[in-house]
């Protein structure tokens, strides 16, 4: 190669070398990050461990957590799990999905018209203060014990987050972008798309990982409330039979897997919001 394609190619190829190396380092960074993460729920464990063993604290009460993986694994082999797990999953995506869906039309129609806003929002916000428990018995003299309950009670719980980040979201988008959007003769729909959109962004996200949380929580309030299926259901005749390592088992189902919902979240948060430089810590 002449030394003329040399000196042309090389600021490509440094750009390469410093592109793969940025990469590295983040990597580094997120296992990093991910190992740090493991450190404290693992010493929680350790001290748990010994606890247990050296008889501090009764097994009755709290079980130690090989007894627990030990209870985990036999539902795992007999298939009650997998069974139970798999209901409460479409229990919750399916509450999720109506609510979700519900809060973020009517967070984007109270945002976009302050006359809609005058007409439902007062109602919204007085049926957001009602605790998901004090409806139950409202919902199964309506709906009885049946499945549409229990799917109406975890889209209530979805619903506010998301019509409340939704609606903040786009009303907290400067005033001055739109001015600037007035001097580019953007439409109202070029407004919404690259304007309104994009800024509100944020806050939609936040409103989907709190509606995630809200629906998981509503599925345990649903399935207390009379099921014979679930995780829900799982821990209730767990208790009945003061199987504590059960019980724990259905808690720690709902916590993984509600952190799984939220990190899912978070990572199209990432890809969504790279264009926001925001305080890391």
């Amino acid at each position: 190669m002449s030394q003329k394609a040399l000196w042309i190619f090389a600021p490509a190829v440094k750009q390469s070398q410093k592109n793969s190396i940025t990469k590295q380092g983040k990597r580094k960074a997120q296992a990093g990050a991910f190992v740090r993460g493991l450190l404290f729920p693992a010493a929680v464990l350790a001290i748990w461990e010994l606890a247990g063993y050296l008889g501090i604290i009764s097994q009755t009460l709290l079980p130690r957590p090989t007894d627990i993986f030990v209870s985990f694994t036999d539902l795992l082999l007999t298939g009650n799990l997998l069974y139970h797990f798999q209901v409460s999953l479409l229990r919750a995506l399916g509450g999720f999905l109506i609510g979700g869906t519900l809060g973020l039309l009517a967070g984007l129609l109270v945002g976009f018209s302050s006359k809609t806003e005058q007409i439902i929002d007062p109602t919204m916000q007085m049926l957001r203060t009602i605790p998901t428990l004090a409806v139950i018995p409202l919902f199964i003299l309506w709906f009885g014990f049946g499945e549409v309950s229990k799917l109406l009670l975890i889209a209530k719980g979805a619903f506010f987050p998301l019509y409340v980040n939704t609606f903040l979201g786009i009303r907290s988008v400067d005033t001055k972008m739109f001015e600037v959007a007035k001097v580019l003769e953007f439409s109202r729909w070029k407004q919404i798309k690259n304007l309104v959109l994009p800024s509100a962004l944020p806050n939609i996200l936040l409103g989907l990982r709190l509606a995630l949380g809200a629906a998981w929580l509503a599925l345990v309030a649903a399935e207390l409330m009379g099921s014979s299926e679930g995780i829900g259901y799982l821990i209730t005749d767990a208790r009945q039979f003061s199987q504590t390592t059960v019980v724990f088992v259905g808690i720690i189902i709902f916590a993984v897997f509600g952190k799984a919902s939220d990190s899912f979240v978070r990572f199209f948060e990432r890809r969504l919001l790279k264009w926001r430089d925001s305080y890391k810590g």
